[in-house]
């Protein structure tokens, strides 16, 4: 019986099973993801064609396929036209079929047309890898079987499910449903862990959202993005240039008033600024909520910031009643909701002067500070210091 040519112990089968697994992540979030979908950064023709053809051996996706879903799902994120979205779908559904959504997107010309311009289009990819995606699978399947025998058979099919289930299905279902978030991004995206390694980095999901094109994916100073090592290590040798990456948080504790710096790193860092806002607050809502709930008002911390995040208008009708007798209920409440509201109008209100938008956020701060509430005064403060 043909054992393969190679005789490996049976951890040697599961390190190779992990290794090449790995190489296909690497594959799909610096390549696809960063490269592709969101140019963060150009990666020299060895690497990048390194990666194309090892795609097309272990997950025969097209590029321009896997780009023009991923830039869709950014543009309709959470909506009906989200290709993947588990708040609109339903998380069984996008976890179990995630792959089953992604082939269905993929013969929708109208999102390839609109969504996939500016992916490889040489000679290779219109002749080889785009109408013989499912070519590479099988030459995998060969290679794997001439290497190790039949345990071949299970490493390719690790190799097969590898994607489905950490892309499709966890990144694209769990990323959008469960997990903490450092950024109000305006969708349900969440950081599923603080150690991205196993999805190489892609694990970081909030924080993609929130600096889509930025090439590092991790924010916090424990965070660990491996992709972002990947990168940095190709960019020393000379083999990727980074084009940008998520801006840094610069406060300057001198200052005392709002200016047209203060409102340039408010509207850029303004998913963090909206998630200080609701960590600032979480323990005066905390206890305005419970002081409620004797007089019939019934929901949690949880619930209010939903509504924060989400606006009035948002909101199915039972919500919206139920909104409303919470702030006739409690001015501290009232007062929140309305300062959250108009904190983001900063941003919204493209069309005013650089001076209006100054002297908007300078009187926000102001009625903020002398609104009796501390933490908003404390959050308000802090506000007039970015630069």
């Amino acid at each position: 019986m043909f054992n393969g040519l190679l005789d490996l112990p049976w951890w040697g089968y599961v390190v190779v099973a992990l290794v090449f697994t790995h190489i296909t992540i690497a594959a799909v979030t610096i390549f696809l993801h960063r490269c592709q979908a969101h140019r963060a950064l150009d990666l020299h023709p060895i690497i990048s064609h390194f990666f194309r053809f090892w795609l097309w051996l272990t997950t025969g996706m097209v590029t321009k396929e896997w780009a023009a879903i991923h830039r869709k799902h950014h543009a309709a994120c959470e909506t009906v036209d989200d290709p993947h979205s588990p708040q609109i779908l339903g998380i069984k559904k996008v976890f179990w079929e995630g792959a089953e959504l992604y082939r269905k997107e993929s013969k929708n010309l109208a999102t390839m047309e609109k969504y996939g311009k500016g992916t490889p289009d040489d000679w290779i990819e219109r002749h080889v890898y785009t109408p013989y995606s499912a070519h590479g699978i099988a030459l995998m399947a060969v290679i794997d079987i001439l290497l190790f025998g039949p345990l071949g058979l299970t490493i390719w099919a690790v190799q097969m499910a590898w994607i489905p289930i950490t892309a499709a299905g966890i990144i694209n279902g769990i990323g959008h449903y469960w997990g903490y978030r450092n950024f109000s991004a305006e969708d349900a995206s969440t950081n599923i862990s603080p150690w991205g390694i196993l999805i190489g980095g892609e694990e970081l999901h909030n924080n993609h959202h929130a600096y889509a094109t930025s090439a590092k994916l991790s924010s916090k100073w424990y965070e660990f993005d491996i992709g972002w090592l990947y990168i940095r290590s190709f960019e020393i040798l000379g083999l990727a240039k980074v084009k940008r990456v998520a801006p840094k948080v610069k406060l300057n504790f001198a200052k005392t008033g709002c200016d047209a710096e203060t409102v340039q790193a408010v509207i850029t860092h303004r998913y963090e600024v909206m998630a200080k806002y609701v960590k600032l607050l979480k323990q005066t809502m905390g206890e305005e909520i419970q002081r409620l709930h004797p007089q019939g008002v019934h929901f949690d911390v949880k619930t209010f910031r939903r509504w924060l995040h989400l606006g009035e208008t948002e909101l199915k009708a039972p919500e919206q009643a139920e909104l409303k007798q919470a702030l006739n209920s409690s001015s501290v409440l009232a007062t929140i909701y309305s300062m959250r509201q108009e904190l983001a109008m900063v941003w919204e209100r493209s069309t005013l002067t650089q001076e209006q938008l100054v002297k908007q956020l300078d009187d926000w701060c102001k009625r903020a500070e002398s609104s009796g509430i501390e933490a908003l005064r404390q959050f308000s403060q802090r506000l007039r210091c970015y630069a």
